[in-house]
């Protein structure tokens, strides 16, 4: 799990989330949400950008909550920043299901991506998601996410240099940006589902991706789906 070890008076893991909106009604429900909820402690509050990336560097906190539309230094700038230390999970916030917004959090490293009025079960589950180190993003939206966006981006075949991948492993990493389940990656490839796990978390750590989500990212970049130019 990331960001710095927080415990409460009794011992029990707590997790720290930095909030980060310019709306100080809005910073205020989600305070009370998680001040009230046993497991959470906000360390930190920002207004804009450039001040909750001064606040997670400082205090390092588990997961960070960053509005996407902020004066200044926005959401998307923060999440740049903040990502580049890999200590802190970032989950954007935003009234608008846009998926340029999500897709471009995807790019930057986000783990998670949340509407403004979503429920506080919702809010609190994503968290606790992220925190445990998965993406908070169903792997269908992801995949609709890069057929639409990955194209349009120039191509970063050197994402994997240096990197030596089994045939098997881009078989995996190709199933996986498919949006397919670990069960379903099982079945089509003739592995158990702990093999199909075992893979992923050797590519996580060779690849320096923290979920299927980024390494589904990392494979549309890469051109790891295209099909190969007939000579």
């Amino acid at each position: 799990m990331t960001g710095s070890p927080d415990e409460d008076a009794r011992g029990r893991e707590v997790i720290g989330v930095l909030l980060a909106d310019d709306d100080d009604r809005f910073r205020g429900v989600y305070r009370k949400l998680f001040d009230r909820t046993e497991g959470f402690r906000v360390v930190a509050e920002a207004a804009d950008g450039a001040e909750a990336a001064r606040l997670a560097e400082a205090l390092g906190p588990a997961v960070a909550l960053l509005d996407v539309q902020m004066p200044g230094t926005d959401g998307l700038e923060a999440a740049r920043r903040i990502l580049r230390a890999r200590s802190t999970r970032v989950i954007m916030l935003t009234t608008f299901d846009l998926d340029e917004y999500v897709y471009e959090a995807l790019t930057l490293g986000a783990s998670g991506f949340l509407l403004k009025n979503a429920s506080p079960p919702e809010v609190l589950q994503a968290v606790r998601t992220v925190h445990a180190g998965n993406a908070m993003l169903a792997p269908e939206v992801t995949a609709r996410l890069l057929r639409r966006f990955a194209p349009q981006r120039p191509d970063r075949r050197h994402a994997f240099a240096g990197q030596v991948l089994s045939e098997r492993e881009v078989q995996v990493i190709r199933s996986v940006a498919r949006g397919l389940s670990n069960r379903q990656i099982a079945d089509e490839l003739f592995l158990s589902v702990e093999t199909v796990r075992t893979y992923l978390r050797r590519m996580f750590a060779k690849l320096g991706v923290n979920d299927r989500t980024h390494l589904a990212v990392l494979a549309h970049e890469a051109g790891l789906l295209r099909e190969p130019r007939s000579r």
